[in-house]
């Protein structure tokens, strides 16, 4: 993640400004300055490990002259009981940086976990598990990163990096009496023509207005396995097509059956269990 490297900092930054406050008062009180440290962070589940430079970060953020050593990188399949990093140097430090190393640790790492979960679900189907835009304020480049970690592919990381008309953009633009193709020859006209043109469908009859109407993607939302069927069937590949709304991992690998290209799953990161991680302090070695 070098290269993202001056996005990340301000969101490390922030987030151990949100967690040290004025100051660790209770590891200020017990731990004496000189006193050393070594702090194992262990994995208590079955995972994939995503953002452990970021946890490094953190670490070194606080206190320059911590050592870390990372035993396992990024997409690694870890077992319960492995030991991904070691921080040796101040345990005053190791300790002020912990809560928020692991924050991040526990939530990516749940995130590429839960993707690789739908990827191996929908494994051997030509179809891409994609992200929304359902992520915590603040952590879409390092969630979006963590689906990738995990085998899925990015939707639109913001609102400016591509076209979906949605059925509220469709809701308002009916009321003043445009058609499906009017809408669509709209946003061709009035947008930068290097994006494709994507259509959110709530039936197969609108899933059919789109394409016709000259969408190159279209969405089908919340749709029954038999409606996707149908809707794929009426779009015969004038169009890709995109599965969004109510997907979960028991029903992934019937959506990717119907034929679809994109299945986007806002579940990754809106409704994350995070990885359990701890990190465990000695006295140096």
């Amino acid at each position: 993640m070098n290269g993202l490297d001056f996005q990340i900092e301000p969101i490390v930054d922030l987030a151990l400004a949100e967690d040290l406050g004025q100051s660790d008062i209770t590891t200020k009180a017990l731990i004496p300055d000189e006193q050393q440290g070594v702090g194992s962070i262990v994995v208590k589940g079955k995972g994939i490990l995503a953002g452990v430079q970021i946890a490094k970060k953190v670490f070194l953020r606080v206190d320059p002259c911590l050592k870390v050593d990372i035993y396992f990188q990024d997409g690694a399949e870890l077992e319960s009981g492995t030991i991904i990093a070691k921080v040796e140097g101040k345990a005053a430090s190791i300790l002020k940086a912990e809560r928020v190393a692991l924050n991040f640790l526990q939530r990516l790492s749940g995130i590429a976990s839960e993707t690789n979960r739908y990827v191996k679900a929908a494994k051997g189907l030509p179809v891409q598990i994609m992200d929304t835009r359902k992520t915590a304020p603040g952590l879409r480049l390092l969630e979006k990163y963590a689906v990738k970690i995990g085998g899925g592919e990015n939707h639109r990381m913001n609102l400016g990096d591509g076209i979906l008309v949605k059925d509220n953009h469709l809701a308002a633009l009916r009321s003043r009496g445009l058609s499906m193709k009017e809408i669509i020859t709209r946003v061709k006209q009035n947008s930068p023509r290097r994006f494709k043109i994507e259509v959110e469908a709530k039936s197969v009859e609108e899933a059919r207005e789109a394409v016709d109407g000259g969408a190159d993607i279209v969405m089908l939302d919340n749709m029954s396995l038999d409606e996707m069927r149908q809707a794929v069937k009426a779009i015969d590949g004038r169009a890709l097509i995109e599965a969004s709304g109510g997907i979960t991992l028991d029903r992934v690998r019937a959506i990717a059956e119907t034929g679809v290209d994109f299945i986007s799953v806002g579940a990754l990161t809106h409704s994350v269990k995070a990885l359990d991680l701890s990190l465990e302090l000695v006295g140096p070695e």
